[in-house]
C-alpha cells in the first residue's frame, strides 16, 4: 500500500516537472519570437516563416532594440548564441534570420548608432503646427482669387459647398492615411505604405499590382501641370490688367513670365526656393486682408439682394470644381504624416486647417462677391481700382512665379520616376549619367514641359475654366473618388456602417460632381474658343 502511495506520488511530480518544462519552454519560444528571433522548434519556425509582410517593420524595430540593448551589455547574447543554434555575424544581425535578409538586405549594422543619429538631424521631424503650415499652404494658396467667381454662379449653394468641400476633404484626408496602416499579429497599428501610389497599388493587387499606381501617377502628372498652367495664365492676366494702357497683350505677358520661369529647368532641389514659400505665404495673406479691408471699407453698397437660392444650371459645375480644386492637398499628405513628430496629432492638425480654410475662404469670397455683384471677375483682383489693382497684382505676380518650380518640380520628379528610371525597367534610359548629371536631352526635355505650359496658357488663356476643369477632372478623384475607394477596398471588414455609408455617398456625388464639371468646363473652353473669349 505504501509502494503504491508512494509511486502515484512520484507520478504527479513528474507530471508536474513536465508541464512546468513545458510551459516556460513555450513562453520562451514565443518570447523570441516576438523578438523577432528565429523559433525553437520546427513547427514553431514554419509558422513564424509563414508571417505576411505586414508587420516587417515592427518586427525589425524590436530587432534593432534587442541587438543595441546587447550591445551595451557587452554582447553576453552572443557568446551563447552556438547553444541557440542562432549564428550572430560581425555586424551584429542574426545570419540564420532569413526574415531580415530577404532580398539581400537586412537591418544596419547595431553599431551604426551615430551614424543614425546623424540621419535623423539631417532629416528632422516635423511638429503638428509645421505640418498644418504645410498644409495651409496648399489649400490657402492663390486659388482662392477664383471663388468670388463660384458664388457669382452659385448664391447661397456656392457658399455651403465651400463648408461641405471643406468637411470631405478633410474626411478624405483622414482615410487616405488610414489605408497607409495595417495590423500587426499583436494588433498594433503599423505603417506599411508609404507613399498615394503605394496604396492604390495595394488596391488592386493581386491580379493587376501596378495599375492603381499608374492611374494615381496620370493623375497627379495632370493636376502639377494644369497647376504650372495655371500660374502662367494668372501672370500674365494680372499683368495685363495691372497695365492696360501698354501695348502688350495678355499672350506676351505670359511669354514674359515663361522666359523668367526658364531656370526652373535647372532645378536639381528645392533648397534655392523654399527659402521663399514663408515670404509668398505672408504675402498672400497680406493681400487677401488688404482685399477683404476694400471690401469692407464699401460695405454700404453691398448687393445682398444679388445673393440668392438659386444657381446657374450651365456653369455652376465649373464653380464645383474652382472649389474642389482649391482644397486639394490629399497628394503630399502620406509624406506630410511619415515626417510627423507625433503622427497621431495628424487628424487633430487636419481639423483646424480646414476649419480656418472653410471660415477664410467663406468670407473672403462672400465679401469680394457682395462688393462687385455681377460685375465679378475669374480673377477678382480685376475688380479692384486701378490704383490699388497694380500694386497688389505685382504681388500676386511674383508668388505665382515663385510658386511655379514646386508644382512643376514635383511633376518632373514623377515623370523621371515613371519614364526615365533604368532601376525600375521603365520604357526610356535613365536621364541622369554616372556622375548624377543631368543628361543635355534630358534638359531639353524639361525646357520642353516649361514650353509646353506657356503654350498651354496662351490658346486656353482662362483661369477659372480651366481651374474648374482641373478640379473636376483630378481635383474630385485625387481628393473625393480614390481616397474613398480605397478606404472601402483595403479596410472593408473593420469599417463601421457609418464608415461605409460616408464613403459610397462621397463617390457617388464625387462622381457626379466630376462629370458633370468636366463636361461643362469643356464646353465653356470650347465656346470661349470658337467665340474668341477673352479673359
Amino acid at each position: 500500500m505504501a509502494h503504491l502511495i508512494r509511486s502515484k506520488f512520484q507520478n504527479k511530480l513528474s507530471n508536474a516537472a513536465t508541464s512546468m518544462s513545458n510551459k516556460s519552454t513555450a513562453k520562451v519560444s514565443g518570447m523570441m519570437a516576438r523578438m523577432g528571433f528565429q523559433a525553437a522548434t520546427d513547427e514553431e519556425g514554419l509558422g513564424f516563416a509563414a508571417c505576411d509582410d505586414l508587420d516587417y517593420d515592427h518586427r525589425q524595430g524590436l530587432q534593432m532594440d534587442i541587438m543595441k540593448s546587447d550591445e551595451m551589455s557587452g554582447g553576453d547574447a552572443g557568446e551563447g548564441s552556438g547553444e541557440g543554434g542562432m549564428a550572430v555575424g560581425e555586424d551584429g544581425m542574426a545570419t540564420g534570420d532569413s526574415h531580415y535578409q530577404r532580398d539581400g538586405t537586412g537591418p544596419p549594422p547595431s553599431g551604426s548608432k551615430a551614424s543614425g543619429l546623424g540621419e535623423e538631424e539631417k532629416s528632422p521631424k516635423i511638429t503638428a503646427w509645421e505640418a498644418g503650415w504645410n498644409v495651409t499652404n496648399a489649400i490657402q494658396g492663390m486659388f482662392v482669387l477664383g471663388l468670388p467667381y463660384a458664388i457669382l454662379h452659385g448664391g447661397y449653394l456656392g457658399l455651403f459647398l465651400i463648408i461641405f468641400a471643406a468637411v470631405v476633404c478633410c474626411y478624405t484626408g483622414k482615410i487616405l492615411i488610414a489605408c497607409l496602416y495595417e495590423e500587426d499579429e499583436d494588433g498594433q497599428l503599423v505603417r506599411v505604405r508609404d507613399t498615394y501610389v503605394d496604396i492604390a497599388n495595394a488596391c488592386c493587387q493581386p491580379r493587376f499590382p501596378s495599375l492603381g499606381g499608374h492611374i494615381v501617377n496620370v493623375a497627379q502628372i495632370i493636376e502639377l501641370v494644369m497647376t504650372c498652367i495655371l500660374y502662367v495664365v494668372v501672370s500674365g492676366n494680372l499683368m495685363y490688367n495691372s497695365f492696360p494702357t501698354l501695348p502688350i497683350s495678355q499672350k506676351s505677358w505670359a511669354i514674359v513670365a515663361t522666359v523668367a520661369l526658364l531656370p526652373c529647368a535647372f532645378l536639381k532641389n528645392l533648397k534655392s526656393v523654399s527659402k521663399f514659400s514663408l515670404l509668398c505665404t505672408i504675402a498672400h495673406f497680406v493681400i487677401n486682408i488688404l482685399v477683404i479691408a476694400y471690401c469692407l471699407s464699401r460695405a454700404r453698397d453691398w448687393a445682398w439682394d444679388k445673393v440668392k437660392f438659386y444657381i446657374d444650371v450651365k456653369k455652376f459645375p465649373i464653380s464645383i470644381g474652382i472649389i474642389v480644386f482649391s482644397y486639394t492637398s490629399q497628394i503630399f499628405l502620406p509624406s506630410l504624416e511619415g515626417n510627423m513628430q507625433k503622427p497621431s496629432e495628424f487628424h487633430c492638425m487636419m481639423n483646424w486647417t480646414h476649419i480656418a480654410a472653410c471660415v477664410l475662404k467663406g468670407l473672403f469670397a462672400l465679401v469680394a462677391y457682395l462688393t462687385w455683384a455681377d460685375a465679378t471677375k475669374e480673377v477678382i483682383t480685376d475688380n479692384l481700382p486701378s490704383t490699388i489693382r497694380a500694386v497688389v497684382n505685382l504681388f500676386l505676380v511674383s508668388k505665382a512665379l515663385l510658386s511655379y518650380p514646386l508644382p512643376f518640380f514635383a511633376a518632373v520628379e514623377v515623370l523621371e520616376k515613371s519614364f526615365f528610371n533604368e532601376q525600375e525597367r521603365t520604357w526610356f534610359p535613365n536621364c541622369y549619367g554616372g556622375d548624377g548629371r543631368l543628361k543635355a536631352w534630358g534638359l531639353s526635355l524639361r525646357c520642353s514641359l516649361v514650353v509646353f505650359t506657356l503654350l498651354m496658357a496662351i490658346y486656353v488663356p482662362h483661369f477659372a475654366l480651366l481651374m474648374g476643369l482641373t478640379g473636376s477632372l483630378t481635383g474630385a478623384g485625387l481628393c473625393f473618388l480614390l481616397p474613398s475607394l480605397f478606404h472601402l477596398k483595403l479596410l472593408w471588414r473593420k469599417l463601421l456602417w457609418h464608415h461605409v455609408f460616408f464613403d459610397v455617398a462621397i463617390f457617388v456625388i464625387g462622381g457626379i460632381c466630376a462629370i458633370s464639371g468636366f463636361i461643362h468646363s469643356m464646353e465653356g473652353l470650347i465656346e470661349a474658343y470658337k467665340y474668341g473669349i477673352e479673359d
